[in-house]
């Protein structure tokens, strides 16, 4: 009769474990966004999309009245201005979408701060021993 013995170890061996922990990327704490995926990008090219749209529109509405015999050169202007504004445009629509993502996240931030600070007050009021703790930071607080 055979006895077989599970060890619980894998099959693994110490060079694939270094190698596959090398192209992991590094984790943030919970809700904290890497700093590549703040959406300002998103938010950029939106905007970005936004302007040129309304460009070309108001380019069209000019050249519906200017070309009636000549469709391909109003086409080609056409799109010599939706290139142009997109050239024009494109930093400004970052530095807008990079404003008001820093401002949305600041605001965020404070909000939860705030919902911190009202759950703790919260427990404080049910738990004299939370309480006290808070007595005596702000105490060390006002000392300084």
């Amino acid at each position: 009769m055979t006895t077989i013995a599970q060890t619980g170890f894998g099959a693994v061996r110490s060079s694939d474990y270094r190698a596959s922990m090398r192209f992991e990327k590094p984790t943030t704490r919970a809700g904290e966004l890497p700093p590549e995926s703040d959406g300002s990008q998103g938010l950029s090219a939106m905007l970005l999309a936004a302007m040129v749209s309304a460009l070309i529109v108001v380019g069209a509405q000019l050249m519906n009245s200017w070309a009636d015999g000549h469709l391909l050169v109003a086409w080609v202007a056409l799109w010599l201005v939706g290139f142009a504004a997109l050239a024009v445009f494109a930093g400004a629509a970052k530095r807008l979408a990079t404003t008001t993502m820093t401002a949305l996240n600041g605001w965020f931030a404070h909000l939860a701060r705030a919902r911190a600070d009202a759950r703790l007050w919260q427990a404080a009021q049910a738990d004299p021993r939370v309480m006290a703790e808070l007595t005596s930071a702000m105490t060390r607080y006002q000392t300084f």
